[in-house]
């Protein structure tokens, strides 16, 4: 396999998770929205915690990837903390 077909398998693969954490978030705002209302039951205060967390647990990697040599250092701080990255990019 060539670097270009691996690129291009990995974008893919990317771009799925990310359409994903898209989905989960549009689903939170809408419980958000719909909280504002009317109380939610323990499954749908359930999805929000775990969205909430998701994306707060978004803003360290973003922290690292922006530092200088963070896209380098990133990859291995997912391998020491996997529990870094969103729901959506843990399948692997």
């Amino acid at each position: 396999m060539t670097t270009v077909e691996e690129i291009k398998e990995l974008l893919a693969k990317n771009k799925k998770r990310l359409i994903k954490e898209l989905h989960q978030s549009k689903e939170l705002v809408i419980l958000l929205k719909k909280a504002t209302r009317k109380k939610l039951s323990e499954e749908e205060k359930e999805k929000v915690k775990a969205q909430l967390l998701d994306i707060l647990k978004g803003i360290p990697a973003f922290a690292v990837f922006m530092l200088p040599g963070g896209a380098l250092l990133l990859p291995l701080l997912i391998k020491l903390i996997p529990d870094i990255l969103p729901s959506s990019f843990r399948e692997d």
